[in-house]
């Protein structure tokens, strides 16, 4: 753990922020050079079929046009399966871009044109000329219901439901008070702001410099190495700024694959970025239909926990998530059952999006548990707490902490609940409905393998590298203040490098769990320079440290002192001059404990409170206040932290009201492929949001305690938002978003 702080837990701004809002810092798109070339992509028009016909010919002779890619003229590429598999690749068959004539969802590349410049790619692509065979679509969910399957392979072991426990099915047939819901959930597109884009830039002995937004730059070098068959010294794949992924960059995206083979076939600098229409064919948080199940006794206590989960998938992967595990270790109940399946579908293959699966299936949970609420006849709130449960049941373990209740408690209090009165329609501000509900937020606090290498001058600078990424979470910042506590110097004094994969090797950012793994490898490695440090200083004649050991000195003021007593010590620059060296550089790693996991699960909590007003004649929802309280262990910077949290409550409160893919189920393409027809909060649709951070002291979650904060502010957000609309009107929105439509239609059924 950390010392109390004097730079760490100050909420800075982030470093990286000048850059951003002056113009300067470039994304991947915003890289040039000489003599580049540029591509655009043709989209296939059918969801599921093959091409019986594609004519470039027009394409070809249009001025500027320097080559069209097919399926019939792809270069070579590799053909094993393990050599398209990325770091967190699913099983099945990765999609391969122009591959064959096989169409397998709407927008699937199926024609790459490269031109002197974008304008004329473009216009070019529009000239290609293609004629299909169509097959019939399987798009919507609810008919392939009866198709639905267990995974044979499973993406995570921890994604496994836990094996049932007790008699599920007996006790909810015996218990006095029971709900049983379904509940259906449209699927969401990422879009962030940044487009999906790759500039490769060619150097004359084959070296490629890769600029790509991705969330990983080393898995996107990977993949371009084994793909191509190319040295892993000849590439570098950099994402020094990304504007936003929130899951969708987790995986290399074809933009990627097709700049990287032109550029190696012209032998030409090539750029390709996605156009807003194409980011709606990527990845997407799928639609997932639950069904809930939950039995109490008079006083509210849980007896019976039964939930089962079937999301869509690809047909050429089988893309799972942690939905309905949520509900086996969310609240104290001994009798229950789990399962989960998925349903092929003529789609591209889902992926994660913020807080995947427990974004959907907590919002299930937590709308099932203030029904439960209404039929035992408490108040939501005291429901949850009376059920409340310090261990993980699921899988038998300790919790590393656990700081829920305190949660509730502020929030509570902060919010006003107290004031609530139970009955639904019975709070008004004029011709408004006012609603309250609340929720129960859950995710997993993880720590997954880093690797750092941090340098210290002479005159105090410091230097942090690590492969790691800044998808706008504040990377950049918590590693400065990390680095900089660790040195006793000014955030001023410390350069964060990073978005590299030359740099030390890092995972993708994901799971929440970067600032506890690269912080935490910083100071590993911050740690390391201390000791080297002190090795030198001892070797010094007459040195005042000569019996210190390593974890009795500090860095303060420049210079190398007892911690017990700063005026006995040694200048820093004195140190390197005595040692001959002008700078010292170690390197960090951490990883998970196998003792600790084997013992421990850890989980970073939130409790949401939130108020609707409803228009009582147009039945218009509007959010108009959020309380969130968080646990999550250590908060390194409390400025960055409560942006995340900002950012999940805004996602939460799309996923309640706003975001729908809309298919046609008739041809199986998107139809609201765009930011005019797919709906995310505006600024007139976020009103009020207050985050507490809530304190929690955690010494085993990670080694700078720690848990991770990108994930938790949108679970539970959507869950609160229908309780609240419930509250407010008598009436329960189960299908999700709950659009203006779905609350006309709905009678009160209170």
């Amino acid at each position: 753990m950390l010392n109390e702080s004097k730079v760490v837990g100050l909420p800075l701004a982030r470093i990286d922020g000048p850059l951003k809002v002056s113009g300067k810092a470039r994304y991947a798109a915003e890289h040039f050079a000489t003599d580049m070339l540029f591509g655009c992509v043709l989209p296939a028009t059918i969801a599921t079929g093959r091409i019986t016909d594609i004519d470039v010919s027009e394409a070809e002779r249009f001025p500027g046009v320097v080559k069209v890619y097919t399926y019939k003229n792809r270069p070579t590429v590799a053909k094993r399966e393990s050599k398209w598999k990325d770091e967190v690749a699913l099983p099945g068959y990765t999609m391969r871009p122009l591959e064959d004539d096989h169409v397998q969802f709407d927008g699937q590349p199926i024609a790459f044109v490269v031109a002197e410049n974008f304008e004329v790619a473009r216009d070019a692509a529009e000239l290609i000329r293609v004629r299909y065979a169509a097959y019939d679509p399987h798009t919507d969910l609810l008919q392939e219901q009866a198709n639905g399957y267990e995974p044979p392979v499973p993406r995570m072991k921890e994604f496994m439901p836990p094996k049932p426990r007790g008699d599920a099915e007996g006790a909810f047939a015996l218990a006095p008070h029971k709900i049983a819901s379904e509940y259906y959930m449209e699927g969401e597109h990422h879009n962030p702001m940044e487009l999906f884009g790759s500039t490769v830039l060619w150097e004359n002995d084959g070296r490629l410099t890769i600029h790509d937004k991705t969330q990983g730059p080393q898995n996107s070098h990977d993949y371009v190495c084994n793909v191509f068959g190319l040295k892993p010294e000849n590439v570098v794949v950099q994402n020094k700024f990304v504007g936003g992924a929130f899951g969708q960059g987790l995986r290399p995206k074809y933009q990627l694959f097709l700049a990287v083979m032109a550029s190696l076939d012209l032998k030409r600098s090539v750029k390709a970025e996605m156009s807003r229409r194409e980011m709606f064919y990527l990845t997407w948080r799928p639609v997932c239909l639950q069904k809930v199940s939950l039995a109490a006794d008079a006083e509210g206590n849980l007896q019976s926990i039964m939930h089962h989960a079937l999301g869509g998938t690809s047909r050429y992967e089988d893309y799972q998530e942690n939905v309905a595990n949520w509900s086996g270790m969310a609240y104290k109940c001994d009798n229950v059952k789990i399962s989960y399946e998925i349903a092929k579908l003529d789609r591209s293959t889902p992926g994660d999006m913020r807080a995947p699966g427990a974004a959907s299936g907590v919002t299930a949970l937590e709308t099932a548990m203030d029904e439960l609420a209404y039929e035992v006849g408490i108040d939501p709130l005291e429901l949850r707490i009376r059920n409340f449960i310090h261990v993980d049941q699921n899988q038998d373990k300790e919790l590393t902490s656990k700081a829920l209740h305190a949660c509730y408690r502020e929030a509570a209090e902060s919010f006003g609940w107290a004031n609530r009165s139970h009955e639904p329609r019975s709070m008004r501000d004029g011709n408004d409905l006012v609603g309250w509900g609340m929720a129960t937020g859950f995710w997993e606090a993880q720590l997954s393998e880093a690797e750092a290498k941090v340098s210290l001058s002479s005159d105090g600078k410091v230097v942090v590298s690590a492969a790691a990424s800044d998808i706008g979470t504040g990377t950049y910042t918590i590693l400065n203040q990390v680095a900089a506590e660790a040195f006793g110097v000014a955030p001023q004094a410390v350069t964060v490098r990073i978005g590299d994969s030359s740099l030390p090797k890092t995972s993708v950012e994901g799971g929440s769990w970067t600032a506890a793994s690269s912080g935490s490898a910083v100071q590993v490695a911050a740690r390391a320079v201390v000791a080297t440090l002190l090795k030198h200083a001892q070797s010094m004649p007459n040195s005042p440290l000569a019996d210190a050991s390593e974890d009795q000195v500090e860095i303060a003021d420049g210079r190398l002192v007892l911690q017990a007593n700063h005026q006995v010590g040694v200048a820093i620059a004195d140190i390197m001059e005595a040692a001959g060296v002008s700078e010292v550089e170690e390197h960090g790693k951490v990883a998970p404990d196998p003792a600790t996991m084997k013992k421990f699960s850890a989980y970073t909590h939130s409790a949401v409170f939130l108020e609707v007003k409803v228009d009582e004649e147009l039945l218009i929802p509007r959010v108009t206040r959020v309380v969130t309280a968080v646990a999550a262990g250590r908060i390194l910077n409390p400025k960055t932290a409560r942006s995340q949290i900002l950012g999940g409550v805004v996602m939460g409160v799309g996923m309640a009201l706003h975001e729908e893919g809309m298919v046609d189920h008739r041809t199986g393409r998107v139809m609201n492929h765009n930011l005019a027809e797919y709906h995310v909060p505006a600024h007139a649709d976020i009103e009020d949001v207050e985050v507490i951070f809530v304190k929690e002291d955690d010494d085993k979650v990670s080694p700078i305690g720690v848990k991770g904060l990108g994930e938790i502010g949108i679970v539970g957000v959507a869950a609160a938002v229908s309780n609240a609309i419930f509250h407010a009107t008598g009436k329960r929105i189960r299908h999700f978003p709950m659009t203006i439509d779905k609350l006309l239609a709905e009678p009160d059924r209170h």
